[in-house]
């Protein structure tokens, strides 16, 4: 069986689906590597041969291998060069990419979609989601640090005492809890939001305050431990709390994380709520890509409203490639090695981690959001 790691060609990204040290634990099967795949996240193409690996032009790999591995949803282009009854392993997300989706079906594509990765104990490990959220988490907090006009930590110096600066954490998933305990590490004062009551003993593990606001939350987290989309009434109220909350506390800064699987991002941060911020001030919207978290967020760019930064910087993981690489190549492998038996592919459509993750086999649309998109369009 041929495995094939694909060049990224989406401007920006320089993460690679598989670095060197994964390969050694792939028996019985042939990597090919496009050329130059790992070049942008520190791994050369010398580096992947000496582990066994043989590098290859893009044509090459496409036309031959049973099995390609990605970061991002395939092209249009990527997909109609791929051998015919493949099987695709990347970051799919269906309802955004339905022309690439039915360009897959043609081609009877198995397309399995690591974000879809169920949230059991033994699928930890191969949850790219939260592997690429930690870096994102990070990565925030240090952006705002550097953009603050003013430090984290307290210092008491001759001339007088600097006081911390005080940080708010919106959402409280792995990227909100990475951020708290990197603000926490700078020396800030934090605390942190999430609409799921399960989130408050995760705050508070990380010292850090959780702020509850007086919402009924009984019903806002999936069976999955994700947030669910809630009514728009309730959504109107938290955004009114929010706004209290943030004019009371004069953050110094804001990390909003929150979002919903499939759905457009809660928008839990007003303009009022922003102009009763003080002057200098900083948000971090990672929500951005899903439409932000604050309705002043324009996706990719940093602003300046009301005298506030907002920043919306999108794949954060693939400006720290390195190691946002290593972390995603552990999921895929693992994944991969779940389903490979003797250097052959078995997939069991009875375990949760093919079921779960499958999009497409055999021409067959199976993920229903899509089927249901793709119907109406």
């Amino acid at each position: 069986m041929l495995i094939g790691v694909l060049k990224e060609t989406v401007a920006g990204e320089k993460r690679v689906a598989l670095v060197p040290e994964s390969l050694g634990k792939l028996k019985e099967v042939t990597v090919l590597v496009e050329k130059g795949a790992g070049e942008s996240a520190g791994f050369a193409d010398a580096a992947y041969q000496e582990k066994g690996a043989t590098v290859v032009e893009r044509e090459e790999l496409l036309g031959k291998a049973d099995v390609v591995l990605k970061v991002q949803p395939p092209t249009d282009t990527e997909v109609v060069g791929l051998k015919q009854g493949a099987m695709l392993i990347s970051f799919l997300y269906p309802l955004d990419n339905l022309g690439v989706i039915s360009k897959l079906l043609e081609r009877k594509v198995t397309a399995l979609a690591m974000e879809l990765m169920p949230r059991i104990s033994r699928a930890q490990s191969m949850d790219a989601l939260s592997s690429q959220a930690t870096i994102s988490g990070y990565k925030a907090v240090l952006l705002a640090a550097n953009t603050l006009p003013k430090l984290f930590p307290m210092r008491m110096t001759a001339a007088g005492t600097i006081p911390p600066a005080k940080v708010f954490v919106i959402g409280a998933g792995v990227a909100g809890l990475a951020a708290i305990a990197v603000a926490r590490q700078l020396g800030a004062i934090v605390e942190a939001y999430d609409v799921r009551p399960a989130a408050k003993e995760q705050v508070e593990s990380l010292k850090a305050k959780f702020v509850a606001l007086q919402l009924e939350t009984a019903d806002a987290q999936t069976s999955g431990g994700y947030a669910k989309a809630q009514s728009e009434d309730f959504y109107l109220k938290q955004q009114q709390l929010m706004a209290e909350a943030i004019r009371s506390h004069a953050y110094d800064v804001i990390v909003t994380t929150a979002s919903v699987p499939g759905k457009r991002a809660p928008q839990l941060i007003t303009e009022e709520a922003v102009k009763g911020m003080r002057c200098g001030s900083v948000i971090v919207d990672l929500a951005g890509e899903q439409g932000g978290n604050c309705v002043l967020t324009e996706p990719g760019q940093d602003v300046v409203k009301h005298g506030v930064v907002i920043m919306s910087p999108v794949n954060l993981p693939s400006t720290m490639a390195p190691q946002a690489s290593q972390l995603y190549s552990k999921n895929i492998i693992t994944f991969l090695l779940a389903m490979l038996k003797d250097g052959a592919l078995n997939l069991d459509t009875n375990d949760a981690l093919v079921s779960g993750t499958m999009v497409t086999r055999d021409g067959i649309l199976l993920h229903e959001a899509a089927k249901s998109a793709l119907e109406r369009s």
